[in-house]
């Protein structure tokens, strides 16, 4: 169809980036929410060139969901946006199927044409029960009223910076075709920081960087990484809703332009044995009063006393949390020792070994690493649990417990059963949010073989959350 009647919105990635950094900035300065809500309404009003708003979710396993709404419509509707919970995994029975979508206007994002579609924002939803409160199942929800009420009560602000890393496959749809190919092929084979300036990872890399900075995201650095085909491209820390809608857009943005590029991006964190996986290295902080509290130049790693503390609830907690950080079948072959694998409940400076890792900071930048966190986990429960854990978790009485000799589960069997049997998961999601998320994943496991062996299976990739459709969840 002809584009010459079109006249839809289609920004400059720099005016891009600066609406973004400025609708940054008011999250980051917690701005009333009605007075984001009067003004983005505004916009959208007054603005000929939208067509549409793109509202984004995540279900509980942390696969993102996208709903088109008519721009009229949701300007004269968006205190009444119903869906139906039963259609989406780990939401509501077929009895009870109706849920409502609120709009967080303090997560509204100007997207860049040729990536996104002309004409159009996003912003990201939030899951509302039929009472009006939020829905249990919905984490970025709970995650946001749990970061919230700390601000309140303690002057807390949770940080969190991300480290995701990918593979780029040639051919689109390369992980939902894996059940019939039963490969992947590479696009680059250079490894750590090596590719061409014009081969496709290279190119791949310089436009999600292109995309990420016209979002906001304040980049830091790119490169390829150790494996064939890996990537890893960091930007700065953000207050811990906004880091965890980063991690969803950042994989929404990588996976499009993948596409578009008649490739794949993968975040399986080992789509391919032999080399190194994909990691997620969660790097997190808190501030109060602007004072970084992990901070103390005559601590220990230059960690204060709250820092270690904060590690030793996690470390006490390190097998407990393991199916939230570690979320499929596939990602118990990358908690592999013969490649840098983080598998070790330890806390070190030096070892990359350890699940926790003390990185080198200054009084702005000191922060502990989690690195056995997998790029397939829903990011909000990764950060919700991680932070509900430090802050209010247990310590246990174990003799050098930041040493000692403990290592996490090296399958999915016993990392369900660890997370079944823990009173704490129970207290951090409520019984009946830990049972739905611990059903999930026991039905996805029961398709797979229980032996992982050194081949990538079918059945891993084919009834992955990311990957699976309702074709082939009926392929079985």
């Amino acid at each position: 169809m002809s584009n010459e009647f079109r006249n839809f919105l289609e920004l400059p990635y720099e005016e891009l980036e600066d609406l973004n950094l400025q609708a940054k900035e008011q999250r980051k300065s917690r701005v009333a929410p009605d007075k984001l809500q009067e003004e983005r309404l505004k916009y959208l009003t007054d603005t000929k060139g939208i067509k549409a708003v793109t509202v984004v979710f995540s279900d509980l396993e942390g696969r993102l969901h996208l709903l088109d709404y008519d721009k009229k419509f949701l300007v004269g509707s968006y205190d009444n946006l119903t869906f139906d919970g039963s259609s989406i995994r780990g939401f509501t029975a077929q009895r009870e199927s109706d849920l409502r979508l609120g709009l967080d206007w303090s997560a509204f994002y100007w997207t860049p044409a040729d990536v996104f579609g002309a004409g159009k924002c996003l912003v990201f939803g939030e899951v509302i029960d039929k009472n009006g409160g939020t829905y249990p199942g919905d984490i970025r929800g709970v995650l946001k009223k749990f970061s919230q009420e700390l601000f309140d009560k303690e002057g807390y602000t949770l940080n969190a910076a991300n480290e995701i890393e990918g593979f780029l496959f040639d051919g689109t749809d390369a992980e939902r075709n894996f059940v019939e190919t039963g490969e992947f092929i590479y696009t680059n084979s250079g490894g750590y920081y090596h590719a061409l300036p014009g081969d496709p990872l290279r190119e791949f890399i310089d436009t999600a960087a292109e995309v990420q900075r016209a979002l906001g995201f304040e980049n830091e650095k790119d490169h390829p990484e150790v494996a064939p085909s890996q990537f890893e491209i960091n930007y700065t820390y953000g207050e811990v809703v906004a880091a965890a809608d980063q991690i969803q857009l950042y994989k929404l943005a990588c996976r499009q332009i993948a596409n578009q590029m008649g490739m794949t991006a993968s975040f399986l964190p080992k789509p391919v044995t032999g080399v190194n996986g994909s990691g997620m290295h969660t790097n997190i902080s808190i501030t109060q009063n602007k004072k970084n509290l992990m901070w103390d130049p005559a601590g220990e790693e230059k960690i204060s006393k709250f820092g270690w503390d904060f590690v030793d609830r996690i470390l006490t907690a390190g097998n407990d949390l393991c199916l939230l950080l570690n979320a499929s079948v596939n990602a118990y072959r990358r908690l592999d020792p013969h490649f840098e694998a983080p598998n070790q409940i330890k806390a070190s400076a030096t070892d990359r070994g350890s699940m926790v890792r003390i990185p080198i900071g200054n009084e702005k930048s000191a922060r502990v690493e989690v690195r056995s966190v997998g790029p397939d986990a829903n990011p909000y429960m990764v950060l919700y649990s991680l932070f509900k854990t430090g802050l209010h978790g247990k310590t246990a009485d174990i003799a050098n417990l930041r040493q000692a000799e403990r290592y996490l589960p090296d399958n999915i069997y016993t990392a369900l059963d660890d997370f079944r049997s823990s009173d704490w998961m129970t207290e951090v999601l409520g019984e009946d949010v830990k049972g739905r998320y611990a059903d999930l994943k026991q039905a996805s496991a029961d398709r797979c073989a229980r032996l992982l062996g050194t081949v990538v299976k079918r059945p891993e990739i084919q009834f992955h959350h990311d990957v699976y459709n309702q074709l082939l969840w009926g392929q079985f």
